[in-house]
């Protein structure tokens, strides 16, 4: 069974930097991609960037590149390392993984899902 967990989130003023985990379990994830997301108090879920497992290619949405990092590690864990925070960076960030061979951005190529962290950035 396919555990996503992640971690990291909290408060942050404008500006400051926030790292988030998502430690993965439960299968191999080398032929997978792993994205990150996330979803504003009454917007839709969005792509925020992924990563393949077996490359470490990587690719990120317009808004966040130059400012977020997406790696992984050997013992499963995948991280978003996110500086310049911005006020509209606020949202629940969700890690996701799909069995795919390439880096999909939308939501429905993934197919398991972590529970969320709460990322909010103040002005």
């Amino acid at each position: 069974q396919v555990q996503l967990v992640e971690s990291g989130g909290g408060l942050v003023q404008a500006g400051g930097s926030l790292r988030l985990s998502c430690a993965a379990s439960g299968r191999t994830f080398s032929s997978y991609v792993m994205g990150w997301f996330r979803q504003a108090p009454g917007k839709e879920r969005e792509f925020v960037g992924a990563i393949r497992w077996s490359s470490g290619y990587t690719r990120y949405a317009d808004s966040v590149k130059d400012r977020f990092t997406i790696s992984r590690d050997n013992a499963n864990t995948v991280y978003l390392q996110m500086n310049s925070l911005k006020p509209e960076d606020t949202a629940v960030y969700y890690c996701a993984a799909g069995r795919k061979y390439f880096a999909p951005s939308t939501s429905s190529e993934y197919d398991y899902w972590g529970q969320g962290t709460q990322v909010t950035v103040s002005s």
